[in-house]
């Protein structure tokens, strides 16, 4: 019997084409088409979520350590905000919040 082997096999070392295919696939990131334009799209997951973020599809806040979304517009980091991952997918349904009287018919 030989000995047990304890140091990690090199795989895919020599080829680097390999090295930046895992780094985008770890990353999370993709690109999505909108009608309000091109946003990048990122998951982040809950280890990395360090602070609270207001949510501005439903004003609710994320709490620390929670996954959420964070998306922007592709030329424009400014408009960089943090999502709720359902409230990302369903913004497009989602319908302007109209407040009515306490009286006002509902139709």
């Amino acid at each position: 019997m030989s000995p047990r082997r304890n140091k990690p096999k090199k795989r895919g070392k020599d080829n680097p084409a390999h090295g930046s295919e895992r780094e985008i696939g770890a990353s999370h990131q993709s690109i999505e088409e909108h009608l309000e334009g091109i946003y990048m799209v990122r998951r982040i997951t809950g280890s990395s979520s360090t602070k609270p973020y207001r949510c501005p599809g439903c004003d609710q806040l994320i709490p620390m350590a929670t996954p959420h979304t964070v998306a922007w517009l592709e030329h424009d980091v400014e408009s960089r905000r943090h999502w709720h991952t359902a409230c990302w997918n369903n913004r497009e349904k989602r319908k302007p919040k109209i407040e009515r009287t306490r009286n006002a018919p509902r139709y």
